[in-house]
């Protein structure tokens, strides 16, 4: 009884740790993402109990349950499918079985709202959290980059034209940068606001690094997000707007350097530049025969493995199986289906089908109108407040449908998703009462 009365002093200090620590989860890989998120909900249950429960849930919050319940449902009907045609390879439910450890993200979503609403957590921890993790991963592939290894020996010989960084082989330094980098520009002009003449000095440092950064890992795509978010928040923030031509004139110049000076970056965007080309080509004429670009050929994957299950998806992570048995197919062609099609929206599709494309697409505009809705466009009492815009362009530069992807249902990207969503949700409703009358 004393343990927990003496805890009950830190438990928002242990809180804000938990949910601070999750940056570098991300770095240390996947078993230490669903270890932390684990202890968070663990944690949260165990002290809280039922008043976690006991939230009151708006129309977004329903919705986003009748996903889960989606997927719940689609993994039982196919596995009972997979039972009847003795596809015993698959583990007898197996999809199933992965569409109930999935809700742990629907119990974590509710866990960040109740933690962040009763105001037992604020997110300065988690500001810096991310902006020490964000700094480290691009140091560490500086250092990569001029010594051929990083920090913990991770050689850069393999991994051809990409730096992994602290990633090791998995080449997704450049992801992460992207989807952390933003918490940095903020912290200071939100927690250290004796601090803010420093402003103009570090903003520029801080670009100038995750700039680099993202260019030296090779990821092509977060480094267009990345400058997409930047655009965001030059157009939308008014007192940024100042900073468009500098920032551009900036990004222009280590661009060229970068480029003109390193033959492996060189290389990469080269081969982006013929990539993009190809597919325009492939879309204007289409002509889509076997020479059609490899991307091209995994996104057209989808359309048929959708019309097997049209209505409720064939259910998660089962699009490496169903793509194999598409109708007309060709038997002859040496393309061997990838494990999803490239594209949230796509995979969403092909897994949970029509109906729970619907949902997610009244979830994410429910969102956007929640938050960047009525923080940009009308006079609401969030006009004021500046903690929630990283999260708003985070959140769009996260859901924005015509770009290429990891898969929706792993580890990474859920849990990456469900955070943002979470904490975005959070701090509506905590500084928005108006919104609880939806």
């Amino acid at each position: 009884m004393y343990l927990f009365s003496n805890f009950k002093k830190y438990q928002s200090q242990y809180f804000n740790f938990l949910i601070a620590l999750i940056p570098f989860s991300f770095i240390a890989g996947n078993l230490i993402i669903n270890l932390n998120v684990i202890l968070l909900i663990f944690s949260s249950l165990l002290i809280f109990k039922k008043k976690i429960f006991e939230l009151k849930f708006y129309f977004l919050d329903k919705i986003i349950i009748s996903f889960f319940l989606l997927v719940l449902f689609s993994g039982l009907i196919n596995d009972i499918e997979f039972f009847f045609d003795k596809l015993s390879w698959k583990g007898y439910f197996s999809t199933f079985l992965k569409s109930l450890f999935f809700l742990r993200y629907l119990i974590l979503y509710l866990c960040l709202r109740f933690l962040i609403e009763k105001q037992i957590v604020n997110i300065k921890q988690f500001f810096l959290f991310c902006s020490i993790a964000t700094l480290f991963v691009c140091l560490d592939i500086f250092f990569q980059s001029i010594y051929g290894q990083d920090i913990f020996g991770f050689d850069s010989s393999a991994s051809g034209r990409k730096l992994g960084g602290p990633f090791g082989d998995e080449l997704i330094a450049g992801g992460f940068i992207q989807r952390f980098f933003l918490f940095s520009f903020f912290l200071i002009p939100l927690f250290y606001k004796n601090q803010t003449r420093l402003l103009k000095y570090i903003i520029p440092v801080l670009f100038i690094i995750f700039l680099i950064g993202i260019i030296l890992s090779g990821n092509r795509m977060p480094l267009i997000i990345f400058m997409f978010t930047i655009f965001l928040i030059v157009v939308f923030q008014k007192q940024t707007r100042k900073y468009f031509f500098p920032f551009l004139l900036i990004f222009s110049i280590l661009f060229y350097l970068v480029f003109s000076f390193n033959s492996t970056v060189k290389d990469n965007f080269k081969s982006f530049y013929f990539q993009i080309s190809d597919i325009a080509i492939t879309l204007i004429s289409k002509d889509f025969d076997k020479s059609s670009p490899q991307y091209l050929k995994e996104f057209s994957t989808f359309y048929g493995t959708w019309t097997i299950n049209k209505y409720i998806g064939g259910g998660i992570k089962n699009f490496r199986y169903y793509c194999h048995h598409r109708p007309n197919i060709d038997k002859n062609s040496d393309f061997i289906c990838n494990m999803h099609p490239h594209n949230y929206y796509l995979e969403i599709l092909t897994e949970v089908g029509i109906i729970g494309f619907t949902l997610i697409i009244i979830i994410f505009f429910k969102v956007l109108h929640l938050s960047f809705f009525k923080k940009y466009l009308i006079k609401t009492r969030l006009n004021d407040n500046k903690t929630i815009i990283p999260f708003i362009f985070l959140f769009i530069a996260e859901i924005f449908p015509i770009k290429s992807t990891g898969s929706f249902f792993t580890t990474g990207n859920t849990t990456y998703l469900f955070l943002i969503l979470g904490i975005l949700i959070a701090l509506v409703r905590k500084n928005y009462s108006i919104e609880n009358k939806t």
